[in-house]
């Protein structure tokens, strides 16, 4: 059985059973220790903030301080840290994708779960040798049916030249976007060249790139654009704050977004990362998650109303033709790709 197929299978069971700028520290020093967390900004830093880190370990007397960049730009500070015995950071939030890449570059530790309480909660999809996943969601389509007659049904819908500026993409997604855009032209996975050529086809007709996925969001709320592909959850937290979008799980297969948390080998404070970790699986952060965020939780013992499930979860379906990145194709051609995304598409 692949991992793909494996993961596939592992999210069918959780389906039923649901139903560097730094933030000013969160706390004062406390006698626990500090714990260093790498991750994005914007809604994702805040909800790690109000759903982990102030009700369970500030709680618990850790003090925890965010160092917020974006993924490419922490991925290399812990590569430039590697060599140090001592890293400035003792847990980083990466997408699955990411994950693979850190630990093929030899940055970061094996996790021990039996340090975690919480582990046997945790599905065994998302148990990476080299890291934990937090949540998960899909990529899906996205349009505002104002200004897209049409409903999109597939990713093809959404990649196509004839929606000229009313197409939008996200600068810091390339690499989902990329395998999106090959899959709508029918390519694989592991072979993105027709998505190159049809963004290009997208960009020529007016295709707009936003550099965030906030950005994006307001581009959409303004009405400046009216189709793109974006997280499932993210869709629910615009529709909640009242902006007119809604989802498609595309017929090509939905590409699958897991997010976790790895642990450099030099970070400062093992037993403060082991912390972080575990306190991201709880019961109550991983309910937040899905009620703020939109994402799935990654444990088992979660509870999600029927209700919510119905907007943030997957059809048995669905989950079925949920499509894997191929880690290895990525993670081998990734500078390659970040090259041709900034100096040919958005030359």
């Amino acid at each position: 059985m692949t991992r793909s197929n494996s993961r596939r299978e592992l999210l069918l069971g959780a389906a039923a059973l649901a139903g560097t700028a730094a933030l000013p520290r969160t706390a004062k020093a406390q006698a626990r220790g500090r714990i260093v967390v790498g991750t994005w900004g914007g809604d994702y830093a805040r909800l790690l903030n109000k759903n982990i880190e102030v009700p369970i370990l500030i709680r618990d007397g850790w003090e925890v301080v965010q160092d917020q960049a974006g993924d490419p730009e922490r991925r290399s500070k812990m590569i430039a840290e590697q060599r140090l015995p001592r890293g400035t950071s003792d847990v980083q939030g990466l997408s699955a994708l990411n994950m693979f890449q850190m630990q093929d570059a030899g940055t970061v530790m094996a996790i021990d779960y039996g340090k975690l309480r919480n582990a046997p909660n945790l599905l065994p999809a998302m148990k990476y040798p080299y890291g934990v996943g937090h949540i998960y969601s899909g990529k899906v389509g996205v349009y505002n049916p104002k200004l897209i007659g049409t409903a999109p049904v597939s990713y093809k819908d959404v990649f196509d030249p004839r929606h000229g500026n009313k197409l939008g993409i996200i600068d810091i997604q390339y690499q989902y976007t990329l395998v999106c855009a090959a899959l709508a032209a029918g390519g694989k996975v592991n072979d993105i060249e027709p998505g190159k050529k049809l963004l290009l086809e997208c960009k020529n007709a007016g295709m707009r790139i936003y550099p965030t996925n906030e950005a994006f969001a307001q581009g959409l709320k303004s009405e400046e654009f009216g189709v793109g592909v974006m997280w499932k959850a993210r869709v629910v937290q615009w529709q909640n704050a009242g902006i007119p979008v809604a989802a498609v799980a595309p017929t090509e297969g939905t590409l699958a977004y897991i997010s976790g948390f790895v642990v450099p080998k030099n970070a400062p404070n093992k037993e403060g990362a082991y912390a972080y970790l575990d306190a991201m699986l709880e019961k109550s952060a991983q309910e937040a998650f899905a009620i703020d965020m939109g994402y799935n939780p990654t444990v088992t013992n979660a509870t999600v109303a029927p209700d919510l499930n119905k907007r943030i979860g997957f059809t048995p379906d669905e989950i079925r033709k949920l499509v894997d990145l191929d880690y290895d194709y990525m993670n081998r051609n990734d500078v390659a790709f970040k090259e041709w995304w900034d100096k040919v598409l958005k030359s």
